[in-house]
């Protein structure tokens, strides 16, 4: 019985992992593709939106046990395991559209180097990501490849 439950939850967590794979996170549907690419200057109404989305306390509070059961799941191995790449890449955009509501941030990880790009609306909000980021476990170098663009007004 043990076996078969070792192997279920094993299994069920494979599939998550499979499932969660993405080359890249985003702060919201308008942030650049790649962190190759700084993305456009937001529109207010853009803005407006994803600070509705990321301040609404639902949001928060699935942002904040998003992280919890990352850092749970990542010290019930010892908390020295290798992580996976999307897994600190997922990680670190939690904690960004956590507290960065404004943004428009693209996150890639790879063996610990994290790439932040996109837009953020002020320089404080431009300082505040390389510490966010470096407080998620496995983050061992941030890039941050963001510039400011206030947005502008809807047409």
């Amino acid at each position: 019985m043990k076996k078969a439950m070792a192997l279920l939850v094993g299994s069920l967590l494979l599939v998550g992992t499979v499932a969660c794979e993405s080359k890249v996170s985003k702060t919201s549907a308008s942030a650049p593709s790649s962190t190759e690419k700084t993305g456009n200057t937001p529109s207010s109404e853009t803005v407006k939106n994803n600070q509705d989305d990321a301040s609404s306390e639902v949001r928060r509070n699935q942002l904040d046990s998003d992280i919890r059961a990352r850092e749970q799941r990542n010290n019930w191995t010892g908390g020295d395991a290798d992580r996976a790449d999307s897994d600190v890449a997922s990680e670190v955009r939690s904690k960004l559209e956590a507290n960065i509501p404004k943004s428009q941030l693209t996150v890639k990880a790879k063996q610990g180097a994290v790439v932040v790009s996109g837009t953020v609306q002020t320089q404080e909000q431009l300082n505040k990501i390389e510490p966010l980021a470096k407080e998620i476990k496995g983050v061992q170098s941030v890039n941050v490849a963001a510039k400011i663009a206030p947005a502008t007004p809807a047409q």
